[in-house]
């Protein structure tokens, strides 16, 4: 390696691996692998892959939870979705040490696209560990921590600022939330999205210039801080809340009415704006 995250070449080192896998996660990642094959089979799917904490081997029993990917060989359909949606409620019910499942849903012609060549192409290739099939990532090119990928991959927060601010306005007492619980759920939800997100973004900002990668988030946001030390003490209260949901509504106000219009803009003088994506159909 000749920098942090990065191989002897300077590109960017895929940063999972099954064999980092824990003992305690050996039966989520077995199970996951053989629910998936029954409930997708050959003809739906192309490849699986894990990501996050888990083949990173950094995963904290009960508290970590299970991130998947799956490679459809046609565009996702809802049958699709109910069964990922029926995939993940069976794999987090089943394991203790699991804390929620995500899955993915994309397409190979999508994943392996000139559009998300440094987005989700990126992802597959760098940062997550194959599971099952072919490895789309040997069809994708190496990736360098430059302002083009960075641009790619974070050049979009400001979309999201409107959602952010709309769920924190729903989950004010009287903003239309059911009642006292679901408002705290949806706190501790939106804390860990605004906060993960920020932290990964204010990484990027400065990835070229650190000319590394990680998805640590105290490393990413000692990295951020180094660069704007005026804003590191918001960027390590997102690290801290991205660990540990908050339910405090002034902690996210902040978060998301201070750092993020500012990050959003800094990141648009920095790097530019993400490519813009085909509208939802």
């Amino acid at each position: 390696m000749i920098g942090t995250g990065l191989d002897e070449d300077g590109c960017i080192a895929r940063e999972g691996s099954l064999e980092r896998v824990t003992a305690e996660y050996a039966p989520v990642v077995d199970a996951a692998r053989a629910r998936i094959a029954a409930a997708f089979g050959p003809a739906r799917l192309h490849s699986a892959y894990l990501y996050g904490s888990i083949p990173r081997g950094t995963a904290i029993p009960g508290v970590s939870d299970l991130d998947l990917l799956l490679a459809l060989h046609r565009p996702p359909t809802p049958d699709d979705r109910a069964a990922a949606d029926a995939l993940e409620a069976a794999l987090d019910a089943a394991f203790p040490q699991i804390d929620g499942v995500g899955v993915l849903l994309f397409d190979t012609t999508t994943l392996l696209s000139e559009l998300e060549r440094h987005d989700l192409g990126w992802f597959l290739a760098c940062l997550c560990t194959p599971l099952l099939g072919e490895d789309l990532a040997g069809q994708l090119p190496r990736y360098r921590p430059t302002s083009l990928l960075a641009r790619e991959t974070n050049g979009d927060l400001a979309l999201a600022l409107p959602r952010w601010r709309e769920r924190l306005a729903a989950a004010r007492p009287g903003g239309g939330r059911p009642g006292a619980a679901a408002a705290e759920g949806e706190l501790r939800a939106l804390s860990r999205a605004v906060s993960r997100r920020l932290v990964r973004t204010g990484f990027t900002l400065v990835m070229p210039r650190w000319n590394g990668w990680t998805s640590d988030l105290t490393a990413s946001a000692e990295a951020f801080a180094a660069h704007y030390p005026d804003r590191a003490d918001q960027m390590r209260l997102a690290a801290a809340v991205a660990r540990t949901p908050t339910t405090d509504h002034a902690v996210l106000a902040a978060l998301i009415d201070d750092l993020a219009p500012w990050l959003a803009a800094e990141y648009t003088a920095v790097h530019g704006t993400k490519a813009p994506r085909p509208e939802a159909t």
